[in-house]
């Protein structure tokens, strides 16, 4: 997977990064750059977002909730797509994802 980067100023959630979840391994890097004051949280789902009809359940990031800070993580096991969530503040966040591993099926 080329990187994919989605920024978010502001409250609210980015654009989605929708990861291949077939990939062997599956093996997904992440970092979120912090521009100004923002509080934010990684979240992924394991839900199919392609899918129109299904309302996806988001859970964070077990290390990166409530960040302030640039800060860098990881997936090392299948999620289908990943966002940020800006919670509090004017600031500018930017996440560039980037997936390892052969391409699935």
């Amino acid at each position: 997977m080329r990187p994919q980067v989605v920024s978010k100023t502001g409250t609210g959630e980015t654009a989605v990064v929708v990861v291949d979840h077939y990939r062997a391994p599956f093996n997904v890097g992440f970092a979120v750059v912090v521009s100004g004051t923002v509080t934010y949280t990684v979240q992924h789902t394991f839900d199919d977002i392609l899918n129109s009809s299904v309302t996806p359940t988001w859970f964070s990031h077990e290390e990166l909730a409530g960040q302030t800070a640039s800060a860098d993580g990881n997936y090392a096991f299948p999620v289908r797509a990943i966002r940020l969530s800006n919670t509090a503040g004017s600031g500018t966040t930017t996440l560039t994802a980037i997936q390892a591993g052969s391409p699935g099926r």
